[in-house]
């Protein structure tokens, strides 16, 4: 059912009220870095982490690593836990290179599972470290990426595994609450081009603590084919969301709604139809009632959007693509739609930048907040232009996200020279976690270990997953 201007007007203005998990603007000045906070307590309970100096802001300034890896702040030590060419499986190959979204989940007797994608694009043949053709467990022969899982012993040992291999430039996806990692295809390419032998651009489900139940990768098919981003599972209501990272035109925000009466849970996904539920694209109106065409028209924080969902005509797209099913007067765009985490009742959406491809304003970030129940999209955070990305200080282009322990949010980079995990409070204040050394490569993969204890991230290029640890803390929410 459409929303209408009156009753949007009055979900908005609750949503303005009682905005879930805030989080404001984050500036790009190098002012905005870490600095003490004066602002006090706020009122919050001691928690996990806190303790003498908690009010003030992050960890303090990063200090160069001797090693030429990772700046951290004082007190924070890494650990590489997998790297390209260096590390092997337990079949013996070598890692497989660009590493990219991950989760983590418990396991047994303290040990962490952590579920890697490898962004490789195209031909196996050309690919110096593709995701190696485990038994069982390929999709396409000819395709050179997948994911890998990482077990984490509690005394530091370390165990890589194929979870999905056959499948190509695995970016990023999302978290179950039954336990599994749903992988994204972000390349659509069809069988006969680029060397495929089967169809691109879909969704693939990957258990870390059932090796069998990975055996003959089926894609997901009712999600849509086209280049995937990232997913997440609404744990009330059954629902998918799904993001399109593609330029013309810009991609789109989906909903799945699944059949009636389905319900969620461990292998239930693949044991659907290949059209099963439907695949709707977001369609965003404004307080005033006028179509929102694309999310680079908000400019102010706290800009709020109602959303209507638009079916999508043919989801397997084999002869027009998803996105150019639409006419522009249809459909809310946004361009490099990335990275999703869900959490506080609804999902953090990312849009990495908008330029001459977009319609509206340029930006180098944005982050939006999609609240369910009320049908509202919320500007969280907007990064402004970036004018000096090679110097150290400012932050561009988020990527992958996720929702910290310790309040707010931790951004992975991944944009133009200097590379950073960020950290985001509650009203936007902004803090640096890590600089990458060794090369303007992105991180992606950011996610906490189960415990909270972790932070695990990556380096894209050459393909380095680290575990980071230090004094956590409670984050001011000012």
């Amino acid at each position: 059912m459409a929303l209408n201007r009156r009753e949007f007007t009055q979900r908005s203005a609750v949503a303005g009220l009682a905005l879930t998990g805030a989080v404001g603007v984050l500036a790009t000045a190098p002012e905005a870095l870490a600095g003490d906070d004066h602002d006090g307590d706020h009122g919050q309970d001691d928690g996990p982490g806190r303790g003498p100096g908690r009010d003030r802001l992050g960890y303090g300034p990063l200090v160069a690593d001797p090693d030429g890896l990772l700046a951290l702040p004082e007190g924070f030590t890494y650990r590489v836990i997998t790297r390209t060419g260096v590390t092997r499986l337990e079949s013996g190959e070598f890692t497989p290179a660009k590493h990219d979204g991950t989760a983590a989940f418990a396991g047994p007797r303290g040990t962490t599972y952590l579920v890697n994608n490898h962004e490789i694009k195209g031909d196996r043949a050309k690919a110096e470290f593709p995701v190696p053709l485990a038994e069982g467990l390929v999709y396409d022969p000819k395709a050179a990426g997948g994911c890998t899982v990482v077990e984490v012993h509690r005394d530091g040992t370390v165990a890589e595994w194929v979870g999905i291999a056959g499948t190509s430039t695995n970016c990023a996806g999302g978290r179950t609450d039954w336990g599994t990692w749903l992988t994204c295809e972000e390349n659509s390419d069809l069988a006969g081009k680029n060397g495929m032998t089967k169809d691109h651009g879909y969704v693939f489900e990957v258990d870390p603590r059932d090796r069998r139940a990975n055996l003959d990768p089926k894609p997901l098919k009712f999600f849509g084919r086209y280049d995937h981003e990232a997913v997440v599972i609404d744990p009330k209501r059954g629902h998918a969301y799904l993001t399109e990272d593609a330029s013309g035109p810009n991609g789109l925000l989906f909903r799945w709604v699944p059949p009636q009466g389905f319900e969620h849970g461990r292998g239930r996904l693949r044991g659907l139809a290949d059209d099963a539920g439907v695949l709707q694209a977001a369609r965003c109106i404004d307080s005033a009632g006028r179509f929102v065409d694309d999310l680079s028209r908000a400019t102010r924080i706290g800009t709020v959007y109602g959303v209507d969902w638009v079916d999508v005509p043919d989801r397997d797209a084999r002869t027009t693509p998803v996105r150019k099913q639409f006419t522009d007067d249809q459909v809310t765009r946004g361009r490099k739609l990335e990275g999703m985490w869900w959490a506080d009742g609804g999902t953090y959406v990312v849009s990495s930048y908008a330029r001459e491809e977009s319609p509206g304003e340029d930006h180098d970030g944005q982050v939006w907040f999609y609240d369910p129940k009320r049908r509202t999209l919320t500007l969280k955070v907007l990064f402004g232009v970036n004018p000096a990305p090679e110097q150290d200080g400012a932050y561009d282009s988020p990527d992958n996200i996720t929702v910290s322990p310790y309040g707010g949010l931790v951004i992975a980079e991944d944009g133009e020279g200097v590379q950073h995990l960020v950290g985001a409070t509650d009203s936007g204040r902004t803090y640096p976690i890590a600089r990458n050394d060794l090369n303007d490569s992105e991180f992606a993969g950011v996610v906490f270990s189960p415990d909270g204890d972790t932070l695990y991230a990556s380096i894209q290029n050459p393909g380095i997953m680290v575990a980071i640890t230090g004094p956590w803390r409670r984050q001011p929410r000012r």
